[in-house]
């Protein structure tokens, strides 16, 4: 799909604009290129040409500003028609400019990304151009400002390692080739369907696959999301007046927080939000599909992200992938909700080898760290650091059907070379429900 066509099948309206300024010699570029490019590749000058020719395009970068769906953006479309969409010195030049006009308008960035790579008629001059994106994704960062990515077909090499992986959201369109390593590159016996939108998925390195005509409607849901945060800390529901519903024992809070009737994660969530838009895996190669993640809008159309735990065992790949959306809403300005809700954190051999004890750090050190509000919400199991890891402190709350504990009363009970028929005595001991927490000052109330 061309560029141009890419375009009008996701904005309203499209004002293109052209460098300023090529090949600036203050940025350390040529004023004037010498024939045949920087290194005077024989037949350069004339493939552009064709390529113009082909395409009416000059150069394999298009950007400008867009109105989506109503929402104003920057926007910039790869056209993989000149040259494979490849990065040389002046498509880095409208790389550069389309970041910075993001930046200086304060508004969200949106790339259409289909490339090849990196122009080999143009050497390490063209690579070089991935330091220039580098530095400017780390200044569109500071300055709060989204990006969106859409992978078209293809979305390889350099241009995917940093416009493409380098975005805050990530969407793909079905069947597109992604990856580092292009199709005429890659190992003879490599597993196709890892370079697939799919794959990457699965793997956790984009947020969902979007069909071509679901687009424009995705994009705007999520430039929505992402430039209209709720002003303040997610408002709990009024504080529990009925102490009757409150488990009388230790082991009966243990037992309602285990129930398989009680309501989880989803159902809060189905009940807090109007839609949600998922941010999916931890940019590492993992997933978890005990925890979901992503920002939602509430009815009154104020966005919140949220992190929740499912009930079960939170793996590496989880914890990482909360400390990354956490980090995100930080840094635009979202309030958090977490919902807690685990046994406890996965701690099988594989869980250890893929790094339990940092992922969990770095959620900590994300929650932390936040300067927007962080909410939390225990809805079941509280079990031990990994429930605490999302937990908010001064602002975490309580249903009546949870409980929160330092580890689970039957593994206490073993530690301490208790019989199982302890684990009872045990739970009491530890003192996990609800009421016991708020008098403990763990959780600010139950709701």
């Amino acid at each position: 799909m061309p560029a141009r066509r890419a375009i009008a099948l996701l904005t309203d309206d499209f004002a293109e604009h052209k460098p300023s300024v090529e090949h600036d010699p203050a940025a350390g570029h040529t004023a004037h290129a010498p024939d045949d490019g920087p290194l005077s590749w024989q037949g350069y000058d004339a493939s552009r040409a064709r390529a113009a020719d082909r395409t009416g395009e000059e150069e394999s970068i298009l950007y400008g500003t867009a109105t989506i769906g109503g929402r104003r953006c920057a926007l910039l479309a790869f056209e993989f028609g000149f040259l494979g969409g490849s990065l040389g010195e002046r498509a880095g030049d409208r790389l550069e400019d389309a970041y910075r006009l993001a930046r200086e308008q304060r508004v969200p960035l949106v790339s259409l990304v289909a490339t090849g790579g990196s122009r080999m008629q143009e050497g390490m001059i063209a690579l070089a151009q991935l330091q220039r994106v580098a530095r400017a994704t780390v200044l569109l960062r500071e300055a709060g400002v989204p990006h969106i990515a859409v992978l078209r077909d293809p979305a390889t090499g350099g241009g995917w390692a940093t416009v493409g992986a380098g975005a805050d959201v990530i969407l793909a369109l079905p069947g597109a080739q992604i990856g580092f390593a292009g199709s005429r590159v890659r190992p003879a016996d490599a597993d196709p369907s890892a370079y697939t939108a799919e794959g990457q998925l699965a793997a956790g390195h984009v947020d969902a696959v979007v069909r071509p005509e679901e687009l424009r409607e995705t994009v705007t849901r999520w430039l929505t999301a992402l430039t209209t945060p709720a002003p303040g800390p997610v408002v709990p529901p009024s504080a529990l007046s009925d102490a009757a519903s409150l488990p009388a024992s230790g082991w009966d809070a243990v037992l309602q927080a285990r129930d398989p009737a009680r309501p989880r994660a989803e159902a809060y969530l189905e009940r807090y939000f109007t839609y949600r838009l998922p941010l999916v895996g931890d940019r590492c190669g993992g997933t978890d599909p005990g925890l979901l993640s992503g920002v939602g809008l509430r009815p009154d159309g104020q966005a919140v992200a949220y992190v929740a735990q499912c009930g079960t065992a939170t793996r590496p790949a989880g914890y990482r992938t909360a400390a990354r959306v956490i980090r995100l809403a930080d840094r635009l300005g979202l309030p958090v909700l977490t919902l807690v809700d685990t046994p406890g954190a996965a701690n099988d051999a594989e869980a250890e080898r893929t790094g339990a004890g940092a992922a969990i750090a770095d959620a900590f050190a994300a929650v932390a760290g936040a300067r927007v509000p962080v909410t939390t919400l225990l809805i079941g199991e509280g079990g031990s650091g990994g429930a605490l890891a999302l937990a908010a402190s001064g602002n975490t709350w309580a249903a009546p059907d949870s409980y929160f504990s330092v580890i689970a009363p039957e593994l206490a009970a073993a530690i301490l070379k208790r019989p199982p028929e302890e684990a009872p005595h045990t739970a009491e001991q530890l003192r996990l429900r609800p009421q016991d927490l708020v008098e403990l000052g763990i959780v600010r109330g139950i709701v």
